[in-house]
């Protein structure tokens, strides 16, 4: 497979994983967008060569949270006024849950977004985030407590 056929297959299969991970972080669809974009620019300046699927995954992830942390981190983030995301084309209990991943701080929103909406197990969130795999479990157990706290309920996750 040629340079031009792995990236427009990693787009095809995984542009809106990249995009969750970056609205994640920046909670913002713009801003999503153009840390994806530039996750895809990075992978079509990679030398790199991908032995797997899996392995291919696990760098686009580790360089969308890159790049969500540093946009996250510059002055110019830091110093716009957010605008209100609209979210009412989602399920209105899926919005809930959503917006409550949300308000979790990042250690505690990062796993959970990895483990529920992406499929990861422990141990690939404990390589891709660089932490033993039992803090990994720490973190879902205690950014679950959190969300059944903000959201009321016990039947969360």
């Amino acid at each position: 497979m040629n340079k031009n056929e792995m990236l427009k297959c990693a787009v095809d299969c995984y542009s809106q994983m990249v995009l969750k991970l970056a609205y994640s972080y920046v909670k913002n669809s713009s801003d999503a967008e153009d840390i994806a974009q530039d996750v895809f620019f990075a992978l079509l300046k990679e030398d790199k060569f991908f032995l797997t699927e899996e392995h291919l995954k696990a760098w686009l992830v580790r360089v969308a949270i890159n790049k969500s942390k540093n946009y996250v981190k510059s002055s110019w983030f830091s110093k716009r006024k957010d605008m209100p995301e609209d979210l009412s084309y989602m399920p209105k209990e899926y919005n809930e849950v959503l917006e409550a991943v949300f308000q979790l701080k990042e250690k505690y929103r990062l796993p959970i977004h990895l483990f529920y909406y992406e499929g990861y197990s422990i141990q690939e969130i404990a390589k891709i985030m660089k932490i033993p795999p039992a803090t990994v479990g720490t973190r879902l157990k205690r950014g679950r407590e959190k969300l059944r706290t903000l959201l009321g309920s016990e039947d969360v996750l």
